[in-house]
């Protein structure tokens, strides 16, 4: 299994061609986590931090700019078991969006939404703030890299994100399919976000891992057997609850009413708990 560094390295190995065709010269950095590229156009640093690699930009020389005249373009998971598929997923991510800011004879896409900020996993783990559904979403682009152009289309059509749009129409089926595989490595990697994410998450994110994603179970007591060895224990009752719930002739009411739920209100205030949530006492 390669280490962290081996995986950056490649995704940087992977930008060599499109940073070549922009114009970008590599540059000597202070920091071994950090690599920068500067050209007559500006500036952009790749920068390795707490199992993420981000791209950041600035119009000023390396020589000119300061840590507060980059910008953040792009942000990625990066892990040890990050596969070779994630690893080009990346690069490809980060080329594009290279090419949409500093390519000749470009026609840029302006977008109408702002990418709203994942929480840090510090931040998360302090009790100084929670993980809420977009952090959610975030982590588990990591480990479905084929999930981000849904995750843009979300923000793009909502000007927000909207979990339950985005885990029911397109996750949950990455997610199901990896329940039913019981492939260990897989059902870790998954694991590892939905138990820290639940224990350090939201009374609305909790929702959405116990009920919306993992209610999707349908109480099926084999899927339910595989996922026991990787829950934590603080989620595991819940989620079982859940299930049983769901199978029960209340919880298939309610659940036929989330198959046909009220026309999509923009900017209105989301309430603290879900539907469900309420229903099960969450």
């Amino acid at each position: 299994m390669a280490d962290i560094r081996e995986n950056v390295s490649a995704v940087i190995d992977g930008l060599k061609e499109t940073l070549d065709v922009n114009g970008f010269r590599s540059v000597n950095t202070q920091s071994e986590n950090e690599y920068a590229y500067t050209s007559e156009k500006g500036t952009i640093k790749i920068v390795y931090e707490d199992s993420k690699i981000l791209l950041y930009s600035s119009d000023l020389s390396y020589e000119e700019a300061q840590e507060g005249d980059y910008k953040r373009m792009a942000l990625s998971l990066i892990e040890e078991d990050s596969t070779a598929k994630d690893i080009k997923y990346i690069a490809s991510d980060f080329a594009e969006t290279i090419n949409d800011t500093y390519a000749d004879k470009k026609v840029v896409k302006k977008n109408n939404y702002k990418t709203p900020k994942a929480v840090s996993k510090t931040a998360a783990r302090s009790g100084s703030v929670a993980y809420d559904t977009n952090t959610l979403a975030n982590r588990i682009c990591g480990v479905y890299p084929e999930l981000k152009d849904a995750y843009k289309e979300n923000l793009e059509k909502y000007d927000e994100f909207l979990g339950e749009d985005f885990f029911v129409n397109h996750a949950n089926k990455y997610i199901m399919d990896t329940l039913r595989a019981n492939d260990p490595m897989m059902m870790k990697k998954l694991f590892n976000v939905l138990n820290d994410i639940y224990e350090n998450g939201s009374n609305e994110v909790q929702d959405v891992v116990a009920v919306t994603i993992l209610g999707e179970i349908d109480n099926d007591q084999i899927i339910l057997a595989n996922c026991i060895d990787y829950m934590s224990d603080i989620m595991t009752p819940v989620v079982i609850n859940v299930n049983k719930y769901l199978a029960s002739s209340a919880g298939k009411r309610a659940k036929k009413k989330l198959l046909n739920p009220p026309p999509y209100k923009p900017k209105k205030e989301k309430k603290k708990n879900g539907f469900m949530g309420g229903q099960l006492g969450m």
